[in-house]
């Protein structure tokens, strides 16, 4: 497993410090000789260890461990940020579209944005020495390699385009004459790694392929075409520019071109056979909490946490109030978001996924080192695909978790592979795709009109389009994927304020909701801690009798709803440049957006 092992000596040789630092940072950094580099790219395991070395500033505190991960992909309208009233909090505006560039949890010089650039300058040192003298050639271990770096390097920057926009270009290793970059246009970056992501997938096996490509922390074929796909989706998409939210005016990066690749690729991983839905949406969010790692299933690429890094299920599992009989991780372990309260509402009652990613409870203090489920309010619900309770080992660190953090799954290439669709050959050719994803999401029974029925019904390309941004919803809430996708679909303004419009009729027990009950019931198992619920679906306001214990189901307030966002998101899609690296990029870098 690549588990963020410590530098050796030759990979510090072969590290350089970010954009973000000052140039006097940068003359005490030895430069590597091109003996030294020699020396690591012709052989083969001081190479891995440099390949290894790319990821390490991912599991820094300040990067996706402890600041990415938590805070990037809310708010959307169907996730939110638990304390979103909380508006004088820098966390808040974070989530709220409010964010300032001295943010205190960001403005650090070693927050994630300095951290990317430490792993693509890695990256670029990788390429550039794996070119030079390590032959690689489609089947070795070399050429692997290769096309692992040029991946992580489209990683690092996918994430810095859908969070800052346009951003500087670094496709050479860093050195004196290159502190200084200014920003770049983010077409000429989408380009480039969509042309390296061509490449690296000629170069990896697929998943049980091949060289190291036996699980899922290692990259391989079905994922790199994966990310190509997400990435042409992306660069074609809608997004904010200095003079506005459009497309790209591009020709390379037009709507026919970019499709037709994320069309071809998806349909070339599915045609393999080389991974595929798990058959038990439940099963697959089992299995990543219990550390599954076999590839070939649902799970593409999956950030490797070692169980002293990682803050997925600190962050976002189902909330445990002190250490329990599940976790002994601490107090106030997870629930630092949920699910929008009206989205389980939304899904259908018969849908599979709906009590899989929504939760209702939490674990209250535990006596006698158990703990309890307990019904917390309508305005605060949890995400079930993270479970302390599902793991299999027991987290005894104070602050992390190590679970890993699943990139991208089979399920995001059938709905890609839909949309592309829809939009160059019509909805009969999207059709099959989406069956496939609404397939596992219903009981065998209920197949032929929440399946056939349902899709077949769809005979127009916007009645399709439509049903795929639904589905999105319904499969990815709580993977922090739906804030890029609204972007790109042009929806995230007005669907967050739909979002707010249904919050409020959910409060009010109006419009569409209008017969979402307003009392819940509750007793215990008989194991003594699992909740039994009645009064969740709607139209079940009967009082069931004696032996359950009634809750108030209203405590949904207009504050709390305002707070899903202070700023229209269309003007803030992305986060500002932190202070600190405008001050210290000798003018070269500034913000845009009005901020």
């Amino acid at each position: 497993m690549i588990k963020y092992i410590k530098l050796t000596g030759l990979l510090l040789l072969i590290t350089t410090v970010s954009c973000s630092k000052l140039q006097d940072d940068l003359l005490n950094v030895a430069s590597p000789s091109s003996l030294e580099t020699q020396t690591i790219f012709s052989n083969i395991d001081l190479t891995k260890n440099a390949i290894d070395g790319i990821l390490v500033p991912i599991g820094e505190t300040n990067s996706y461990r402890g600041r990415y991960i938590p805070w990037y992909g809310m708010n959307t309208d169907a996730e939110w940020y638990n304390s979103s009233e909380s508006t004088s909090n820098d966390n808040a505006d974070l989530c709220i579209y409010d964010t300032k560039a001295n943010n205190s949890l960001m403005n650090t010089t070693n927050n994630v944005w300095a951290q990317m650039y430490l792993g693509i300058d890695r990256a670029n040192q990788c390429i550039v020495g794996i070119r030079q003298y390590g032959s690689p050639t489609v089947g070795s271990a070399f050429g692997y390699y290769l096309g692992t770096a040029l991946t992580y390097r489209a990683i690092y920057y996918a994430d810095l385009l859908k969070t800052w926009g346009d951003v500087p270009a670094r496709f050479q290793p860093t050195d004196i004459n290159s502190v200084y970059v200014p920003k770049s246009s983010r077409d000429v970056i989408y380009k480039q790694i969509i042309a390296d992501l061509a490449e690296a997938e000629e170069l990896v096996p697929w998943p049980n392929g091949g060289f190291a490509t036996n699980d899922t922390e290692h990259i391989n074929k079905a994922f790199v075409k994966g990310l190509r796909a997400r990435l042409a989706m992306a660069a074609s998409g809608f997004q904010q520019y200095p003079d506005g939210v459009r497309r790209s005016t591009d020709a390379d990066l037009s709507v026919a071109k970019m499709y037709k690749i994320a069309l071809d690729e998806c349909r070339s991983v599915i045609t393999s056979g080389s991974a595929s839905l798990v058959p038990s949406f439940e099963t697959l969010w089992r299995n990543l909490n219990k550390e599954v790692l076999t590839a070939g299933s649902e799970s593409l690429w999956e950030i490797p946490f070692a169980a002293g890094r990682g803050r997925v299920l600190f962050t976002f599992a189902v909330r445990h109030t002190t250490n329990d009989q599940f976790q002994q991780n601490g107090a106030n372990r997870g629930g630092q978001g949920g699910p929008l309260p009206n989205v389980f509402y939304d899904y259908n009652v018969k849908d599979l996924r709906r009590d899989v990613t929504c939760v209702p409870y939490l674990w209250g203090a535990a006596v006698n080192g158990i703990a309890k489920q307990q019904l917390g309010a309508i305005n605060k619900w949890y995400f079930g695909k993270y479970r302390y309770e599902w793991m299999t080992r027991l987290v005894t660190s104070t602050n992390d978790d190590g679970v890993n953090k699943i990139y991208m799954r089979y399920a995001e290439i059938l709905l890609i592979a839909a949309e592309a669709a829809n939009e160059l050959e019509g909805p009969s050719s999207a059709a099959p795709y989406l069956k496939q994803i609404r397939a596992r999401a219903f009981s065998a029974a209920d197949q032929p009109t929440q399946v056939d029925a349902y899709v077949n019904s769809l005979s127009s390309k916007p009645a399709m389009f439509t049903a795929i941004v639904n589905e999105n919803k319904y499969e990815f809430t709580g993977e922090m994927e739906r804030k890029q996708s609204l972007i790109r679909w042009n929806l995230l303004g007005a669907n967050l304020a739909n979002a707010k419009a249904q919050l409020t009729d959910l409060k009010n027990r109006a419009g569409a909701y209008t017969d979402v009950p307003k009392t819940l019931y509750f007793k215990y198992a008989a194991d003594g801690f699992t909740l039994q619920i009645y009064g969740l679906n709607r139209g079940e306001t009967t009082n069931p009798g004696a032996g359950w214990t009634s809750i108030d189901w209203t405590v949904l307030t207009d504050s709390k709803i305002a707070a899903l966002y202070k700023n229209n998101p269309d003007t803030k899609q992305f986060w500002p440049i932190w202070q600190v690296f405008i001050d210290t990029s000798n003018g070269t870098l500034k913000n845009d957006y009005g901020y």
